[in-house]
C-alpha cells in the first residue's frame, strides 16, 4: 500500500469519525431521571391568530428539533379551517419564562398521491384527525398520528382506521405504520372508541423505538373513565421504528375523572393525550379530566415504568388479574400551580436552561374556541 493511499484512507476515517460523532451528538435523545418540576411561566397565542394565510389553532403536539432550535407543533384542524397541517415555530425563554413565539413555517400533510387531506364534507372516509407528532433527529423526518373516525349510523356509517404516517420535514408522504388487528374499527363495539386512540407517542432508545397511546380503553377492554375508580386500562404500544412492527403492548392504569360533570349525566373523559420517553422504558404520561360544568382541565402528569409490565398483545384487559400493568407515579398536579390550565395535548423537552438542568414545555389545544386558550407552559426539570 502506497503513503498517499495510506493517508487518504486515514483522512477519510477521520471524516468519518467526526462526521458520525456529529450526528450521534444531535441524535441522542434526552433523557431523564426527574425528581421534579418547577413552573417558570405560561405564554398565550391569541385566538384566531393568523399565520400564512392559516388559523393557528387546536395545537395537540409539540417536539423539539435541538440541532435547529426549533419546535414542530401540529394542528388537529381536521382540513376545516385549512388543511391538515403542522407549524414549525422558534421559542424564547429564560429562567424568568416564555419571552417569545416565532412562528416561522406552516406545512400540509401530504397524502400519498401528493394531495392534501379533504374534511368531512369533501370525503369523511379520508378526513385525518391529527393528534400527535415528532422528530426523528437520526433520519431527519416527522411521524404524525391520526385517530381515524367512527360514525355508526343506519344511513351514514364513516369507519377510518386510525394511522402512524411518515413525512419529510415538508409535509411529504413518504410511508406508515402498519397497525395490529386491535386498532382496526368496526361497526360492533369492538376496538377502539371515536375520537380515543392514537392521542400521544414518543421516540424512544435513540430513535429506535416508537411508543403510541390510545387515549381511551379499547372496547374490548372495559369502561371509560369514571369518577370513581372502575379500573380502566389503556394500551401503550410499542413500535420497532425500523421494521415498522409493534413488537409489545402494555396496560396503563387511568385514574378517575377528576369532578363530577354538571349535570350528573354529562360529558366527562379522562384519558392519556400525549407520552414521553425518559429513558429506561420509562415514560412521562399526561392525564387529562374534563368535566361539563367546568372549562378548565386537570391534568396530572405521571412518571410511568414499562419494566415489568406484561405484554398484552393477546389479552383483553377486562380481567386485572390476568396481567401486570405499568407502574405509574405521580410528578405534577396542575391543579396545584393555582392558575387556569386548558386542554394540554402535547409535551416535549426543549433546550438547556442557563443553569444546566433540562426543560419541558406542554402545548394545549384550544379546540379553535374563543374561551380557550392556546397554552404554553414551562417547567424546570430538577433531577
Amino acid at each position: 500500500m502506497q503513503l498517499k493511499d495510506s493517508r487518504f484512507i486515514l483522512l477519510c476515517c477521520i471524516v468519518f469519525f467526526a462526521t458520525s460523532c456529529a450526528t450521534s451528538k444531535h441524535s441522542t435523545q434526552t433523557t431523564a431521571s426527574i425528581s421534579a418540576v418547577h413552573f417558570l411561566g405560561e405564554y398565550d397565542i391569541p385566538y384566531n391568530f393568523e399565520y400564512n394565510n392559516t388559523t393557528v389553532g387546536g395545537l395537540s403536539g409539540i417536539d423539539y428539533d435541538a440541532k435547529n432550535n426549533q419546535y414542530y407543533m401540529i394542528s388537529d384542524d381536521r382540513s376545516d379551517h385549512n388543511p391538515a397541517r403542522f407549524y414549525i415555530a422558534d421559542i424564547s425563554f429564560t429562567q424568568k419564562g416564555i419571552d417569545s413565539v416565532q412562528f416561522t413555517g406552516v406545512k400540509s400533510m401530504l397524502q400519498s398521491n401528493g394531495n392534501v387531506y379533504p374534511n368531512n364534507k369533501q370525503d369523511p372516509r379520508h378526513t385525518p384527525d391529527p393528534e400527535a407528532i415528532r422528530y426523528n433527529a437520526a433520519s431527519k423526518w416527522l411521524v404524525w398520528s391520526s385517530e381515524g373516525e367512527r360514525i355508526v349510523k343506519a344511513k351514514d356509517t364513516v369507519l377510518e382506521d386510525p394511522s402512524i404516517i411518515l413525512v419529510s420535514t415538508n409535509g411529504n408522504f413518504i410511508d406508515s405504520f402498519p397497525l395490529p388487528d386491535n386498532l382496526v374499527m368496526h361497526v360492533t363495539e369492538k376496538g377502539p372508541r371515536q375520537n380515543g386512540v392514537l392521542e400521544g407517542m414518543s421516540f424512544a432508545d435513540n430513535y429506535k423505538t416508537l411508543f403510541v397511546n390510545v387515549e381511551e380503553p379499547l372496547y374490548e377492554d372495559g369502561p371509560r373513565a369514571d369518577v370513581t375508580d372502575n379500573h380502566t386500562f389503556i394500551r401503550i404500544l410499542k413500535f420497532d421504528v425500523n421494521s415498522k412492527k409493534n413488537t409489545a403492548q402494555y396496560a396503563y392504569p387511568l385514574s378517575p375523572v377528576a369532578y363530577p360533570p354538571v349535570p350528573a349525566n354529562a360529558f366527562k373523559i379522562n384519558g392519556v393525550p400525549d407520552i414521553l420517553s425518559i429513558g429506561n422504558n420509562k415514560l412521562l404520561v399526561i392525564e387529562r379530566s374534563f368535566s361539563t360544568g367546568r372549562l378548565a382541565c386537570t391534568i396530572k402528569v405521571f412518571i410511568t415504568d414499562l419494566n415489568g409490565a406484561s405484554d398484552i398483545r393477546e389479552r383483553s384487559l377486562k380481567d386485572s388479574n390476568n396481567f401486570t400493568p405499568a407502574n405509574k407515579k405521580l410528578l405534577l398536579n396542575m391543579d396545584d400551580l393555582g392558575i387556569y390550565i386548558d386542554n394540554i395535548e402535547g409535551v416535549t423537552f426543549g433546550p438547556l436552561l442557563p443553569n444546566g438542568h433540562k426543560t419541558l414545555l406542554f402545548v394545549a389545544d384550544n379546540n379553535f374556541s374563543n374561551v380557550e386558550k392556546a397554552q404554553l407552559l414551562l417547567f424546570e426539570v430538577i433531577e
